[in-house]
Order: structure tokens, then C-alpha cells, then sequence
């Protein structure tokens, strides 16, 4: 069988990376933090939270960058809320915005309103101008549960893009075969999926992350933000969306170390080009 690598025109051997920059949209600082590392970074994809109360502001700084939809069904700051685009009471909490947690989210969500929801947030990207290059989903609410995964999926056929799924090795603690049903879909996911671990040091975590590249495509998420008031009264993990907008910035020895270790960077309308294809 062809691998995704070599389907892109790579030798079998290749490592692709994909810099994938989330939540777009959510804060002013956020969009800065995205916006900079996709332009003057090394960033080659960003996720927009088309709910967020920033993302009409992401809109109006759109240039054609690689941006897909990060479909959102949470709001999971304690005082920073947001909820839906559409009328879906299921998809509220008590305190008028998304649910804060996924297990509240499956406890509640009607299977429909979801479904409604999220193609609605993709739809609304399409109207605000981008060229939607892939789906990803926030937190993991979607792709972790039968129900909601078979939802993501529909509108990655529907709309031919590119789905972020984790790692084949997730299958057994969901207890679903997930990237085989979006295999058999005609859906194409990268081989594997990093988060950073978060060091002091930005190369500590550029040495942590390319030791584990292995042949295939690897997307690296990272969540970049300006380091702003805005930001440090809205998000507790501030210092690590910071520390995310450092790491994305480091263009020289990120692109110097990239070339020593024979990655190649790829953005996602490369594999939606494939999966159009």
C-alpha cells in the first residue's frame, strides 16, 4: 500500500512536518501570536474557532494563509465564555456558553445539534473568505466518542478536507478503529500527531520533538500568543501559549535544525490537494 508520504511524491523514508498554529479567533493575542508565526514563523497551518470572540477580527487579517476549521463545542475558561452559532440548547451550560468540560459536552450534547453546529461553523468560515484546508477538533471532543467522530467525519467527505486524528495508537483506549473508518472514507489524516512538552528551554523542546520524528507525516500543534494583558487575565496557561509563540518564531535554528535532520515542512492543502485528488 502507498504511504501518505509517498503518495505526496516523497521517498518512503521522508519526514514531513506539519507546524499546525490553534485557536484563531479565540483572544486578540492569540490572533497576533497565530498571524506572526504563520507570516515571519515557521508555522504552516492554523485552526480557527470560528465561535471564538475574536475569530470575526481573524477574518479581516485573512491574507490566504493555510487555515482549516477547529470545530468547537467547548468553552473551557472559567470567566472567558463563548457558545454557539447556532440555536442549539444542548450544547449550553448553566452559565450561557459552551460546556466547560468535554464530559459535561457528551452528557448533554444532542447528536443532531451537534451536527448542525459544526457544519455551521464550517460554512461561516467559508462566507468570512478562507480557503478551509483541513478539520481538526478542540480538546479532543469529537474524535474520542463513536457518535461525535462519525459527525466530524461526515463533514470531512462532505467537504473533502483533510481530518487531524491522533495517533493509531489511540484506537484501543477509545475503543473504536477511528483512522480506519476515516481510511476507508477517502478522509486522510498525517501518520502522527505531537502536542509540545512544554520546558523552560526552547531548545530542549526543539530537541525533544525531532528526536521522536519518525518516517511519515508528524503535525506539531502549537497554541502561539502575544504576550499581552489581555491574554494573562483570560488564560492560566499563559506562559505556555507565550512560550508556543517563542518556539514558532525561531525561524533560523528551527529551519537550520529542520534541514540537519532531513524534515521537510508541508502545510495541510498539500494533503487536501491529495485527498481532493
Amino acid at each position: 500500500m502507498t504511504s501518505l508520504v509517498e503518495a505526496l511524491g516523497f521517498p518512503p523514508d521522508a519526514s514531513l512536518l506539519i507546524v499546525t498554529c490553534d485557536e484563531l479567533g479565540v483572544s486578540y493575542a492569540s490572533n497576533s501570536g497565530v498571524y506572526s508565526a504563520l507570516r515571519e514563523g515557521v508555522a504552516k497551518d492554523a485552526g480557527l474557532v470560528v465561535p471564538g470572540p475574536w475569530a470575526r477580527e481573524a477574518a479581516a487579517r485573512y491574507r490566504g494563509e493555510d487555515v482549516g476549521v477547529h470545530l468547537t463545542l467547548n468553552a473551557e475558561y472559567d470567566l472567558y465564555r463563548w457558545g454557539p452559532i447556532t440555536h442549539c440548547p444542548s450544547l449550553l451550560d448553566g452559565d450561557g456558553g459552551f460546556p466547560r468540560t468535554v464530559e459535561d459536552l457528551w452528557d448533554h450534547a444532542d447528536t443532531d445539534e451537534v451536527r448542525r453546529e459544526c457544519r455551521a461553523q464550517v460554512e461561516r468560515a467559508i462566507y468570512w473568505g478562507f480557503d478551509v484546508s483541513h478539520l481538526s477538533c478542540h480538546l479532543g471532543a469529537l474524535e474520542s466518542r463513536p457518535e461525535f467522530f462519525d459527525v466530524a467525519l461526515e463533514l470531512a467527505v462532505e467537504f473533502a478536507l483533510p481530518l487531524r486524528l491522533p495517533d493509531a495508537s489511540a484506537e484501543r483506549q477509545w475503543g473504536f478503529p477511528f483512522r480506519a473508518l476515516a481510511a476507508e472514507e477517502g478522509v486522510i489524516s498525517p501518520d502522527y500527531l505531537i502536542r509540545v512538552k512544554r520546558t523552560r528551554s526552547t531548545k530542549h523542546a526543539l530537541d525533544e520533538l525531532f528526536s521522536d520524528l519518525k518516517p511519515g507525516v508528524t503535525e506539531i500543534v502549537l497554541r502561539p500568543a502575544a504576550d499581552t494583558a489581555e491574554l494573562r487575565a483570560v488564560a492560566p496557561d499563559w506562559a505556555e501559549r507565550v512560550a508556543d509563540h517563542d518556539l514558532s518564531m525561531t525561524d533560523g535554528s528551527l529551519r537550520a535544525l529542520l534541514a540537519r535532520a532531513g524534515v521537510h515542512l508541508i502545510g495541510y492543502r498539500e494533503v487536501r490537494d491529495l485527498q481532493r485528488g
